[in-house]
């Protein structure tokens, strides 16, 4: 700062210095120096006051108390110990490598790409072995208690192999990424001691730094939520090779602030890609072989793109009818019909899908582009959580029982055929006997396809947990959870017969788990079909006779109807991902007809 010019002394103002505002103190030196020739001495208040109303503006201060740059050197800064940024000779020492688990939803399984592509990219190795390990990194999910539960347990059997470690080899590094870290950053690091990073969903791109923290022996923790971080400019690596299907995130973070949701709280507010990296990203899904891909998002279908000028002025789409949000309308932006739209047309032959929309979000244009593009496909997924109005205005849904059942049928009359899933919490807070047979009543008025059904589980930071008590019983929970998945089944199964004698064309994923000697898929509704592995027509009209391979699309015949109710676990890549209430129906085709690698969907 500038010295102080003549006479510059705070009593010269006519007041004591414990009089002056902070911003004049005497140790304010540079804000001094600006003031002394404007002050005379020994001048009363008033007269002060009346000059500093004439006198200069801001500017004036800001460019006295920060000198332009090219007048003023740049001066050396105080050297720092250099920042334990990853290496090269790190890397070629150990030969690190990566074992990635994934937990929860499909999000995690993006986010367990993108981090596998920020870590090849620093040079790391990966492995699906857990004994050749150097680094262990579990993807995670907060939605509800248990899924928190699974991953402490687990961490007491790293933390136990890591203990094991023989000092011949290199340390083993563990890490929590992704909602479970962003929620319990502080007690990770302090309750797992042998926790070395925490990194929160937006932190991936920082994977390698805090691993080369974690290398000198020191945690490390990122955890910092983010207004803008959609990973755009990085392309996930697929964690299998041959898959037939793939991710891809569109946008993420949730603006709805549903009172039981912990989602914005460990994802952050909305944001979305910028439409043009998503096509180039199905583009190059599309030319490794990729038959199916799925458009991902905490609220899919808000998609908006205001990554270019040009894009403000789009028309603004209104909600479903009935339907309301917390926050008002956002103007402008590329929607989710044009995503869409632009999805659809990279590959004629790729499946789209998409999860998990809100059911707010379906204007007319998204339901009439469903029902005309012969590759995208005919399932939707809508949400309702509960039939009660009372209770979904406690949850903060933004609308009715009858606001959904009236989207519903809108649906169904716009998209004939449409398969339907839907989610469900049992024993929301407050949550009476009649309100739980209101939900079961929906249940059977609708008729899913497919559903989701989890008891309640109270979140921190949520409005529930500072407005609400979680009052209903365990054991109600249960009883009513109990009911809801009953009575889904008995629902689904009269409306999946329907299927029965009917010809579907199936994607082929790969051998059954039932039997090696069948191969399964899924339809266009997203139903799991399971067949006969045999010699079929391919399709042509030459005779040849060829056998279903992965990525082939198969006409069928649905001679049988089943419901499997999994509780088990589902592998991702190198990991697991929990499952829990989660139905799905399996659909048993005892003679197919035709198979056509060349197929279109239509």
């Amino acid at each position: 700062p500038a010295p102080p010019g003549p006479g510059c002394r705070a009593e010269g103002l006519g007041m004591p210095p414990a009089a002056l505002p902070g911003w004049l103190q005497p140790g304010h030196r540079a804000h001094l120096s600006c003031l002394c020739p404007l002050l005379p001495r020994n001048r009363g208040l008033e007269d002060f006051s009346a000059r500093l109303a004439a006198g200069p503006t801001l500017q004036h201060f800001l460019r006295n108390a920060s000198p332009p740059q090219e007048t003023c050197p740049q001066l050396a800064e105080e050297p720092e110990e250099p920042e334990p940024y990853l290496t090269s000779s790190i890397l070629e020492k150990a030969g690190r490598k990566v074992y990635l688990e994934t937990y929860g939803c499909q999000m995690n399984v993006n986010d367990t790409e993108i981090a596998w592509a920020v870590l090849q990219k620093s040079g790391y190795l990966r492995t699906h072995q857990l004994e050749e390990a150097d680094v262990i990194l579990l993807v995670t999910c907060s939605v509800r208690e248990k899924a928190e539960q699974v991953i402490w347990n687990r961490l007491q059997h790293l933390t136990a192999l890591k203990s094991k470690r023989l000092r011949t080899q290199a340390p083993l590094r563990i890490g929590i990424l992704g909602c479970m870290a962003e929620r319990l950053k502080e007690e990770i690091l302090h309750k797992e001691k042998l926790v070395d990073i925490v990194a929160g969903p937006d932190a991936y791109r920082d994977l390698s730094r805090l691993l080369a923290v974690a290398e000198t022996g020191q945690q490390a923790a990122n955890v910092l939520l983010s207004l803008d971080e959609t990973y755009a400019d990085i392309l996930p690596v697929q964690t299998s090779l041959d898959a037939t299907s793939a991710f891809v995130s569109v946008m993420r973070g949730c603006d709805n602030m549903c009172s039981y949701c912990i989602v914005p709280f460990t994802r952050g507010r909305e944001r979305s890609r910028p439409l043009a990296s998503i096509l180039r990203e199905v583009k190059v899904l599309s030319d490794q072989g990729v038959k199916e891909v799925t458009l991902l998002g905490q609220n899919v279908n808000s998609f908006r793109d205001t990554s270019e000028v040009q894009f403000l002025s789009a028309a603004t789409p209104g909600l479903s009818r009935g339907f309301s949000t917390i926050y008002n309308a956002k103007e402008g932006g590329l929607r989710f019909a044009h995503l869409l739209d632009q999805a659809s047309r990279v590959d004629p032959e790729m499946r789209i899908r998409f999860t998990s929309p809100h059911p707010k979000d379906f204007p007319d244009e998204v339901l009439q582009l469903i029902q005309e593009r012969h590759n995208i496909c005919k399932q939707l997924h809508l949400p309702a959580q509960s039939g009660s109005s009372r209770i979904l205005e406690a949850m903060r849904r933004g609308y009715t029982r009858e606001a959904y059942l009236e989207l519903i049928q809108h649906v169904r009359d716009s998209i004939p055929g449409v398969s339907l899933s839907s989610d469900f919490i049992a024993g929301f807070c407050g949550e009476t006997e009649d309100d739980h047979q209101q939900t079961v009543s929906l249940l059977r008025q609708v008729r899913y396809n497919v559903g989701f059904f989890f008891a309640y589980s109270m979140r921190q930071k949520t409005r529930a947990y500072h407005r609400l008590q979680d009052d209903v019983p365990a054991e109600v929970k249960r009883r009513r959870l109990e009911e809801l998945i009953s009575v889904f089944r008995e629902e689904a199964t009269r409306a999946n017969r329907a299927m029965v004698g009917r010809s579907q064309l199936v994607l082929v994923e790969g051998p059954s788990k039932r039997s090696a000697t069948e191969l399964c898929g899924r339809n266009d509704g997203n139903i799991r079909v399971v067949f006969p592995d045999t010699e079929m027509e391919d399709g042509t009209g030459s005779g040849a006779v060829v056998r279903a391979q992965p990525g082939d699309y198969v006409l069928v015949k649905v001679r049988l109807v089943w419901l499997s109710f999994p509780g088990g676990s589902r592998v991702f890549g190198g990991g697991r991902s929990k499952g829990w209430g989660q139905l799905s129906l399996f659909v048993c085709a005892f003679l197919c007809l035709q198979m056509n690698s060349e197929h279109k969907c239509e």
